[in-house]
């Protein structure tokens, strides 16, 4: 009976080590939370009412996942004001997965930052914790003023070009920063937000495109695609947090991220 016993133990863990290691040979893609607005340029007054998505999800493949009420979300415009949105969000599902949104109405000339700091997302299969503070850009009625302001956040990307009024093809290029400081030689994951599904990977390395920061903290990407591109900058919190399930602590990405929306020349 004992050796019975031991044996269907022996099974029991030949198993568990064949599983992961399929777990360690399946391709584990990249997080992204998305600050998606209806309209990245409003030009007419008439215009000035936007929608804006909060989504966390893997974009290329179109994969949602669960999102959390966030911790903060709010706008910075021209660079010096900031509002608070958090109350005007709205829980939206889709597929039965939590994503949000919110109406905004622009009421002055000016480029606005729309930011949001989610809340912590556990991921076990990566055994740690998550947290994506995104941005994108509006610009508003045509002032072009305070695009590279910094909100303030932990970790965020500070663009060195003008994240609107882009062509596919252009180049693109942003600073990043961990606690206000440039963050060097660090990744930064890069996807397109592949709506319907219209593209397909050859291979998976082609989903995420990686490039890393420069000594200074800078990076460069060239969109080869008209649409909504993601720029994640990776790096881990030098504390850690604790999972409630196991009462163990386990380490947290942070991610800088910011979404800019190029057009196709015409």
């Amino acid at each position: 009976m004992l050796k019975n016993k031991g044996g269907k133990m022996i099974l029991m863990k030949i198993e568990l080590l064949f599983i992961g290691s399929l777990f360690l040979t399946l391709p584990l893609y990249a997080h992204f939370q998305m600050v998606i607005p209806s309209s990245n340029i409003v030009g007419d007054q008439k215009l000035a009412g936007i929608t804006l998505q909060l989504i966390f999800c893997h974009p290329f493949e179109q994969v949602l996942m669960n999102m959390e009420r966030p911790i903060q979300f709010g706008v910075l415009i021209g660079g010096e004001k900031k509002e608070d949105l958090l109350r005007t969000i709205a829980e939206k599902k889709i597929e039965g997965f939590s994503t949000w949104t919110a109406n905004y109405k622009l009421k002055q000339p000016g480029d606005h930052i729309f930011y949001v700091e989610p809340a912590p997302y556990w991921e076990p299969a990566e055994e740690k914790f998550i947290i994506h503070y995104a941005k994108t850009v509006v610009n508003g009625f045509g002032m072009e003023k305070g695009w590279d302001a910094e909100v303030g956040l932990e970790t965020e990307i500070i663009p060195l070009t003008r994240p609107y009024g882009l062509y596919a093809g252009n180049l693109f290029c942003g600073l990043v920063k961990i606690n206000g400081k440039p963050a060097p030689f660090i990744d930064v994951e890069i996807e397109y937000y592949n709506v319907d599904k219209k593209y397909s990977a050859p291979e998976d390395p082609y989903i995420t495109q990686v490039v890393k920061t420069d000594g200074d903290g800078v990076f460069v990407y060239a969109m080869p695609k008209p649409g909504w591109w993601g720029f994640a900058a990776l790096s881990e919190r030098e504390t850690k947090l604790l999972n409630k399930q196991d009462r163990k602590e386990y380490p947290v990405e942070i991610g800088a991220v910011l979404w800019v929306y190029v057009e196709e020349m015409k």
